[in-house]
């Protein structure tokens, strides 16, 4: 990727500009208001249905809008409108799909909700080697090397990818399938975005020469 294409805002070590607070914030309610109206659909359903899957999808959203709550300052965040949009949309995305109560699972639903843990189970195990080190918008919050990220350079993507087969496996819905579908494609782009920055690092550059594969190990 052209280094022209990804515009930066460098953050200093004691402080962080007035334009990067503004924008930090605004990504930050931006999501709250999403996950809130998502989580209230969901447990509407489960109060109507009894399905455990609708729990478990309140959970799975969770846990992102938890990491973005809780995050540290970047160093470097892009203030590219690309990387806005699209780190926006890959996110606002899942937060969009509504618990179905008339759709018949295509899988057994005891499958479905192992697909979901083990996608949960990487988003925690990608998390903790991240620590507070996470954002929807592209940037450089430091290069970790460790736990999952041995095997894949994004298992939080990943554990994402697995959690939302599950739910439309057992939620399968046209509109559920469209915003899935329209989720993997902003997150790939995510990716390459995310990666133009961090590869500015030499650290993550060492890094992506060692761990090859970005999503699934042998595969991409």
């Amino acid at each position: 990727m052209p280094e022209s294409s990804v515009q930066l805002s460098p953050a200093s070590d004691t402080a962080i500009s007035y334009r990067m607070l503004v924008l930090d914030v605004v990504e930050r309610l931006i999501v709250i208001g999403l996950f809130v109206q998502f989580a209230w659909h969901a447990a509407s359903n489960f109060a109507q249905t009894s399905q455990i899957v609708s729990l478990m999808m309140i959970v799975s959203e969770a846990l992102p809008v938890g990491f973005i709550l809780f995050r540290r300052p970047s160093q470097l965040l892009s203030a590219h409108p690309l990387d806005w949009s699209v780190g926006i949309a890959g996110t606002m995305m899942p937060l969009l799909v509504i618990p179905s109560t008339t759709s018949t699972a295509l899988i057994p639903v005891v499958a479905c909700l192992i697909i979901m843990i083990a996608g949960i189970y990487l988003e925690i195990a990608a998390k903790l080697s991240l620590g507070r080190s996470f954002g929807i918008i592209a940037a450089n919050r430091g290069v970790r090397t460790q736990g999952p990220y041995r095997f894949i350079r994004h298992p939080m993507y990943a554990g994402y990818l697995l959690t939302h087969i599950g739910i439309l496996m057992a939620m399968p819905t046209w509109r559920n399938a469209a915003l899935y579908s329209m989720t993997l494609i902003f997150q790939l782009w995510r990716m390459e975005r995310e990666e133009g920055i961090l590869k500015r690092d030499s650290d993550y550059h060492s890094f992506a020469q060692r761990v090859r594969y970005r999503l699934v190990p042998e595969l991409f």
